[in-house]
């Protein structure tokens, strides 16, 4: 396998720039999709609305929409994993923590990134990333002890807040390992995303009508408008150019988003949600921080 290009060449800069801008801005809109309407309500609708601008995608680039039986299989379960478990986690998660803390934890994508693509790819993992991804999770662990004793009350709902998202991240890494397989570099981005989607909106309505009744939709403009940037922007754009990372320079490199993107989430969390910041906030969020640019700079190309 040909080297990995290197990360500050444009084609890489720019669409991670770009999906780190827009996924950092996600959680609060999540945030917003909670209450009147079943988390799992929303996630069907979301991406629902993503398959079909997939699908339209697919049909204006002359993308071969119709895949053999192994194809769709493969589009199956990456849709099971990436739009269904990792999804219904998060939206759950947000229901018991700050979407900001959410994010803080979700940084950890890489770690299982890194692990998953040793595993089933055979990308190496230095002693330095080890150790770096080690002091990320201290740092989160300060995190966790500053939300407990904020609010000693809540302790049970930080925890299940945070294995919520812990869930969320595993499924997510599952289906970005899938995207650095061989079969997926054969089959049309478009198209595998398009089809992945659709069986994640139907999986996801399916599962909603048994836990949480019929359709169910908040008429507000704000909600709508939710549906349709997670949907569109954040969905059908963002995870072309995501994917689109991993197929280039792997799993746990395209992760060294995971880095930025919970910074811009917590300024969103402070600005809307009146998120506060203690000293072992601070602390946490910077070892948090520091942990994962050690054990990410130590990451090299793949041979």
């Amino acid at each position: 396998m040909n080297a990995a290009p290197p990360l500050l060449s444009r084609k890489i800069l720019l669409p991670f720039i770009i999906v780190t801008l827009i996924w950092g801005s996600t959680w609060i809109v999540i945030r917003d999709q909670l209450g009147v309407v079943p988390p799992s309500w929303s996630v069907t609708y979301r991406f629902a609305l993503s398959a079909l601008v997939m699908f339209i995608v697919a049909a204006a680039t002359r993308q071969k929409i119709w895949l053999e039986r192994r194809a769709l299989a493969f589009a199956l379960l990456f849709g099971i994993a990436q739009f269904v478990f990792n999804f219904n986690f998060v939206y759950r998660a947000e229901q018991h923590v700050t979407s900001g803390l959410v994010a803080v934890v979700f940084a950890l994508l890489f770690v299982p990134n890194a692990v998953f693509g040793r595993i089933f790819l055979g990308h190496a993992i230095t002693a330095r990333f080890g150790w770096g991804s080690l002091l990320a999770i201290s740092g989160l662990a300060l995190l966790f002890v500053n939300e407990a004793r904020s609010d000693p009350g809540q302790t049970m709902e930080t925890l299940i807040g945070i294995g919520f998202t812990l869930a969320g991240v595993f499924s997510a890494s599952i289906a970005n390992v899938m995207q650095a397989t061989k079969r997926a570099h054969a089959l049309p981005m478009a198209s595998l995303l398009a089809w992945g989607m659709l069986a994640g909106a139907i999986l996801d309505g399916g599962f909603a009508w048994v836990t949480a009744g019929p359709p169910q939709f908040e008429w507000r403009l704000g909600y709508a408008l939710g549906i349709g940037y997670l949907g569109i922007v954040a969905s059908a754009i963002a995870f072309t150019l995501y994917f689109g990372l991993i197929r280039q320079i792997g799993p746990a490199r395209a992760a060294y988003s995971s880095v930025i993107i919970p910074v811009i989430a917590m300024l969103f969390s402070t600005l809307f949600e009146d998120y506060r910041w203690t000293w072992l906030a601070l602390a946490g969020g910077a070892v948090a921080l520091i942990g994962m640019l050690v054990a990410l700079s130590a990451r090299k190309p793949s041979a």
